[in-house]
């Protein structure tokens, strides 16, 4: 196996769903924050909870917790979303992934996530320069 170059890292999201306490679980290491959009359109961030991996030799991660009520929405996604540029240089950026996702709220998950792809896309100039990669996970239900 070959090592890796020096100053190499990747970061990582990784969550767990509990469908019976509907408790979401999740280590985030230095990726974008995940997103959860409230039923009530409020969002909630699920922010590092560690650095990168493999830039350091010490290195520990922490997971945390938060859980998904009846109509909420957890969104992951990559900087090719929110970094994709337009023909001006400007980047599609947060405050319109958020719009985005809450103008499609109504969706099926699947439908969804090809409704914001295709915002960014729309948005974006020409040719795409990085991955667009979209997670959305919906709770259905009532309380």
């Amino acid at each position: 196996m070959k090592t890796p170059p020096s100053g190499s890292y990747a970061t990582l999201f990784f969550a767990s769903y509990d469908n019976t306490t509907c408790r979401v679980l999740y280590a985030n290491c230095g990726h974008l924050p995940g997103l959860i959009l409230r039923a009530d359109s409020s969002i909630e961030r699920l922010d590092p909870t560690s650095t990168v991996i493999g830039l350091f030799e010490e290195w520990s991660c922490s997971i945390q917790e938060s859980c998904l009520g009846p109509g909420d929405t957890l969104a992951l996604y990559t900087d090719g979303v929110t970094e994709s540029p337009n023909s001006a240089g400007e980047e599609f950026g947060d405050e319109r992934l958020l719009a985005s996702l809450r103008r499609h709220n109504a969706m099926g998950a699947w439908a969804m996530a090809q409704a914001v792809v295709q915002d960014v896309e729309h948005f974006s100039a020409g040719d795409q320069f990085d991955d667009i990669t979209l997670i959305i996970a919906k709770r259905m239900g009532q309380g």
